[in-house]
């Protein structure tokens, strides 16, 4: 993997959300610093690997029929951590993009507060250079596609059908 670029971060703030697992909230109310590492279509086995596995001892009794512990998941799911530079939690190497992120805001989702919104600030983006416009910040989309989550299934993206008027990175090889 080549070297990453370092980006400024974009102004928008990514959202997320998290299950009702008390665990997930209490770590980042105690811990409020995250990665969100971005997967492409071809770790969609790593991804999977990591599914059923917890790093709580002991798994809580609701979840023994489905999970497992693992102490070390990267390991166990074939995947590399790299030190982040910002915050606390490590990086995925396979990933090549990466954002290094803390929590700005934590709020309940949905009709009756079963999950919860999370928003962060974007603190450092780690972009592989493979992806990146050469001479730019920009991420090439003809270069990188996200692994999809569509229905418990694994996808990546279809070919590029064209591209929004305002987009500032050239045109990808599939566009008409």
């Amino acid at each position: 993997m080549s070297t990453p670029a370092k980006t400024t971060p974009p102004p928008a703030q990514p959202l997320s959300s998290t299950g009702r697992e008390p665990h997930d909230v209490e770590n980042l109310d105690a811990r409020p610093e995250l990665v969100i590492n971005l997967p492409g279509p071809g770790l969609w086995r790593q991804v999977e690997a990591l599914a059923p596995l917890t790093g709580t001892d002991p798994v809580p009794e609701a979840k023994r029929a489905t999970y497992r512990y693992e102490p070390d998941k990267f390991a166990a799911a074939g995947l590399t951590s790299q030190p982040a530079e910002t915050v606390r939690p490590p990086r995925v190497a396979e990933c090549r993009l990466q954002l290094e992120a803390v929590v700005r805001e934590m709020r309940p989702g949905g009709a009756d507060g079963h999950f919860r919104i999370v928003e962060c600030e974007v603190l450092r983006v780690h972009a592989d250079a493979s992806v990146v416009v050469p001479g730019t910040q920009h991420v090439d989309p003809s270069a990188w596609s996200p692994l999809i989550y569509n229905f418990r299934h694994y996808h990546g993206l279809a070919p590029e059908l064209g591209h929004g008027f305002r987009s500032e990175t050239p045109r990808g090889r599939n566009s008409r």
